[in-house]
């Protein structure tokens, strides 16, 4: 069938591979594995469910790169200073384009975009970031990936306006086009209190990114955001949403993968659709995998 959208992209890479495939990923970070063979193999395989997904639907695909952890202080934890985060995140952008080249033939429109996260936990609004701060922060990793020649950089799970700004303004001087990614709670606020509706406004005022999308939330959580109508609506063109209804403290402590009702699921998505008259890039995020984003494109 074809889609009336525009770009199939991935579901819940890290619960994916720690509650499906096995993996041990500390800190939550992917982006390890894509300097060992065995590594790449576990992350092509999971890629090119998206791949086919796409395919199927006869629509594009985004890929985004595993590294929504290989920024300066996650990377300090797990041993890595800026040389090697560099050096992983270019890698992370030839390795993907690799993938993008062997589904050319079958997807006709592939875009190899570089994923970072916020520089917090992701999931709560802890001290409001300064973008210009901000950007002094992000601005290695996206510089790594315009070196190597990435379409496009994602942000996502980001819970303040501050933070976002300063996303834009790295991207901006990297040369990259970005997507800017806000999560929020189950009241449609973003974590640090600031309702989506505002964050949108306050970020395309100061720094307008290519687009913007809704990430790490279940349709029902972000639904509440659309209590009035606006021109901000128009400009959220992904969706990446969560399995479960649970909240971010609550997913932060579960031990299991809360495995999604689809027929719940997909409903509710497509109640979110109907508030989203730019929607063009759907995929998934925690708890979610191939299984559900096939259902969400109906394929």
């Amino acid at each position: 069938m074809a889609s009336q959208w525009g770009y199939v992209t991935d579901g819940g890479l890290e619960t994916d591979l720690i509650f499906h495939r096995g993996m041990d990923l500390p800190e939550f970070a992917a982006y390890p594995l894509v300097r060992t063979e065995e590594g790449r193999k576990v992350l092509r395989d999971y890629y090119q469910e998206y791949a086919e997904i796409a395919a199927r639907a006869r629509t594009g695909l985004r890929l985004e790169t595993p590294t929504w952890r290989a920024n300066t202080d996650w990377g300090a934890k797990l041993g890595d200073d800026k040389s090697a985060l560099s050096a992983v995140n270019r890698a992370a952008v030839e390795f993907v384009r690799e993938i993008a080249e062997t589904w050319g033939d079958r997807v006709s429109d592939i875009v190899v975009s570089g994923n970072i996260g916020p520089r917090g936990q992701g999931y709560v609004g802890g001290e409001v970031p300064d973008p210009d701060e901000a950007a002094e922060y992000h601005s290695p990793q996206l510089e790594a990936f315009a070196k190597a020649d990435a379409d496009h950089a994602a942000a996502l799970t980001l819970t303040s306006p501050g933070e976002a700004i300063g996303v834009v303004r790295a991207a901006e001087a990297a040369g990259l086009p970005v997507m800017v990614s806000f999560t929020v709670e189950p009241d449609g606020r973003l974590p640090d209190g600031t309702p989506l509706s505002e964050a949108v406004q306050q970020v395309d005022e100061t720094a307008p990114p290519a687009s913007f999308m809704v990430n790490c939330a279940h349709p029902t959580h972000v639904l509440p955001a659309f209590g009035s109508d606006g021109a901000w609506a128009e400009r959220i063109q992904g969706v990446r949403v969560n399995a479960s209804r649970l909240t971010h403290a609550e997913l932060d402590e579960a031990e299991e993968l809360g495995e999604a009702d689809l027929g719940e699921l997909v409903p509710a998505h497509r109640r979110l659709e109907e508030k989203l008259p730019s929607l063009v890039v759907v995929g998934g995020c925690c708890g979610t995998d191939a299984r559900h984003v096939a259902a969400l494109w109906g394929v």
